[in-house]
């Protein structure tokens, strides 16, 4: 990957942003049945392991810190206990996604440093969503869950001797942002540098 194409990854409407988890990963999915909840937490723990990063039983600060909910109607949301206490204006959001037809829906926390402090991930497995395969979903919301990326990012899946896969450009890109020399968080594009020669370098 060039760093113009990095950069454009990490890209928002507000400009340049990177950011990583600076705390271990402590999931929890709501929504699913035991064989899904498996096929989920495996791929988050998947790419936890290609990040080098850490996976914990619980974050001391509030328990869980990565949030997936799974469900068919975004009225389903407000009516789950607390979740407006984690999700300010959680009613009007869910009003707002569910005229605009949104199928899912992603809400970061990050810390004093600006790194990623807790992930909330919102699916309403209606439309696309629902033709996916489980194991193709949730590899592709693992692999979006473990950045902050903008919403010009490339594509995070691809197809191997037939089967799903992370795209290489992706796998190369986690492993690189997750370098330990490298802030948790910059705002300076210059990041992209840095990623681009680390790339460079495992190539």
């Amino acid at each position: 990957m060039t760093p113009d194409t990095i950069t454009q990854a990490f890209t928002h409407p507000a400009g340049f942003r990177f950011a990583r988890w600076g705390r271990p990963i402590v999931p929890v999915v709501f929504g699913v049945e035991d064989a899904t909840l498996a096929v989920v937490k495996g791929a988050i723990e998947a790419v936890v392991t290609l990040a080098g990063h850490k996976m914990a039983e619980t974050d001391p600060e509030l328990g869980a810190n990565l949030m997936v909910f799974f469900f068919r109607d975004w009225t389903e949301l407000p009516q789950v206990p607390n979740l407006d206490r984690l999700v300010p204006d959680l009613a009007p959001l869910c009003a707002r996604l569910a005229a605009e037809g949104a199928h899912h829906y992603r809400l970061f926390r990050f810390d004093d440093q600006g790194a990623i402090r807790a992930c909330f991930t919102f699916l309403c497995m209606g439309g696309a969503l629902a033709d996916l395969p489980a194991e193709d979903l949730a590899l592709s919301e693992a692999a979006r869950m473990i950045l902050l990326w903008g919403p010009d990012a490339p594509a995070f899946l691809a197809r191997t001797a037939g089967v799903t896969v992370l795209s290489p450009d992706v796998a190369a890109l986690i492993r690189a942002a997750y370098d330990p020399i490298l802030p948790t968080f910059s705002p300076d594009p210059i990041q992209a540098l840095r990623l681009a020669a680390r790339i460079s370098l495992r190539a």
